[in-house]
């Protein structure tokens, strides 16, 4: 999937990753590209930065923490977070369900 495609929902994307407890980065993407059967294969020099940026505007926390013998940064949702969620996926529904309704009409005109 282009990279275009995903601008606007990374945030959302990001966040819906880490609900159900804390991850360090790679296996934030592993949650990504896991959950969407391949389709958001995202770099780290994608999803890094984003993790900092969430953090910064504290939607996100990290900690260190120790996995396999390595440490690595982990990152996990805080309160605020948890809220911003929840807005992104009302916001999607609402915004995707206008895109599929406008699509399906297109479609439906055409036959």
């Amino acid at each position: 999937m282009r990279a275009e495609a995903l601008k606007g929902h990374l945030d959302g994307l990001l966040l819906a990753s880490l609900e159900a407890g804390p991850l360090h980065g790679y296996a934030v993407i592993e949650v990504l590209r896991d959950g969407s059967s391949g389709h958001f294969d995202l770099p780290t020099g994608t999803v890094y930065p984003a993790l900092r940026r969430l953090e910064g505007a504290g939607l996100v926390q990290s900690g260190w923490s120790v996995v396999s013998g390595r440490r690595r940064r982990t990152y996990e949702l805080t309160p605020a977070g948890r809220r911003a969620l929840n807005d992104q996926r009302t916001l999607w529904d609402e915004f995707s369900g206008a895109v599929s309704a406008l699509l399906r009409r297109g479609a439906e005109a055409a036959t």
